[in-house]
């Protein structure tokens, strides 16, 4: 055998290794960069608080990465900004206010952010609030008074049926249904004021108008009797009952006669709970209902003034037992004072 084949045989062979090392070693550097990969998507702890994340409009898939680095949300803002590309889901990355955690992966917080699962919020109005209290109640769930207050401008409303029977002037006072609203990051204040006199709208049904153009009152009026039952009781039953005595008191021609009207109108004025302070809202003073209504309003109130209780009373007084009693006659109702409402009555 020459020299020559011996060398070739040589060379070949040291190819061969050389090919064989390269090989080995590509498919070690892909097998060690395809696990960097993996461990990078990983959540970065088990810690499931979250962290409110909020996502502008436009803005770019390494921006957002970066601030998910710098969050401690992800492991590594290059590799989430790969995996993102790769899934074809920059494209679909919606802006809002999001809710993320340590404990998600970066496979799951990319699905959360193109599916636009936005963080929320409930913005609870209670029964029975006065505007101004649902006014309180809104800028202390981290909404501005200026928005605030710009929100509960009804002018803005008037496209919607419900305020059609609203006296032109009057504030919102009796249509911001109670209930619980979702808010995302977004969510503007004027959009759950005008989901909630919607709300009002739907518990305004065609059987409750009728009910109250049957027993010869407005749907406005129907609305302030309904807030002064509001105020004035609280089971169902009672409120049936009271209702019944106040369309009782309007038929016959006497003072509704109540309190709570008297107190609205009276801290109004600055004055506190005063029933002989005299505004248009004392109706222990004066004739007819006040001018608008006291407070919002549940089902319960409207059904009840839209489906009184079928009784002859005129008079109801709420006991230091937490029960409240009915009559007919002043001298019955003064007894019943006498002798159930020795506290709160002072």
């Amino acid at each position: 055998m020459s020299n020559v084949t011996i060398r070739k045989s040589s060379w070949s062979k040291r190819l061969f290794v050389g090919l064989a090392i390269a090989a080995v070693l590509a498919v070690l550097v892909i097998f060690a960069g395809w696990n960097f990969y993996q461990h990078s998507l990983r959540p970065v702890s088990s810690d499931t608080t979250t962290t409110k994340v909020e996502i502008a409009s436009g803005e770019s898939l390494t921006t957002i990465a970066k601030d998910l680095q710098t969050k401690g949300l992800i492991r590594n803002e290059r590799m989430f900004v790969v995996y993102a590309q790769l899934n074809d889901a920059s494209r679909y990355l919606q802006a809002g206010q999001y809710d993320l955690s340590p404990s998600q992966s970066s496979q799951q917080i990319v699905s959360q952010l193109t599916k636009g699962k936005v963080a929320t919020e409930l913005i609870t109005i209670l029964p029975g609030q006065r505007i101004d209290q649902i006014r309180t109640s809104l800028i202390q769930d981290g909404f501005t008074e200026a928005d605030v207050d710009a929100a509960l401008e009804p002018t803005q409303y008037e496209q919607l049926p419900v305020l059609a029977d609203k006296p032109a002037g009057a504030s919102l006072e009796g249509y911001i249904y109670p209930d619980s609203y979702q808010r995302s990051g977004s969510t503007k204040v004027s959009t759950i004021i005008q989901q909630a006199i919607a709300r009002m709208g739907q518990e305004l049904t065609p059987a409750v108008l009728a009910e109250f153009k049957a027993e010869g009152i407005s749907t406005y009026e129907g609305i302030i009797l309904a807030s002064i039952v509001e105020k004035e009781v609280v089971t169902e039953s009672d409120r049936r009952q009271a209702a019944q005595v106040f369309i009782k008191r309007v038929e016959v021609g006497m003072p509704l006669g109540s309190d709570v009207t008297a107190f609205y109108g009276s801290e109004l004025a600055g004055v506190g709970q005063d029933v002989t302070y005299d505004t248009p809202y004392n109706t222990r003073i004066r004739d007819g209902m006040p001018p608008t209504p006291i407070s919002n309003v549940s089902k319960s109130s409207l059904e009840a003034v839209s489906n009184p209780a079928n009784t002859e009373w005129l008079f109801f007084v709420a006991g230091d037992d937490g029960v409240t009693h009915f009559s007919k006659t002043v001298a019955e109702h003064e007894a019943l004072t006498a002798k159930y409402c020795i506290k709160l009555c002072q």
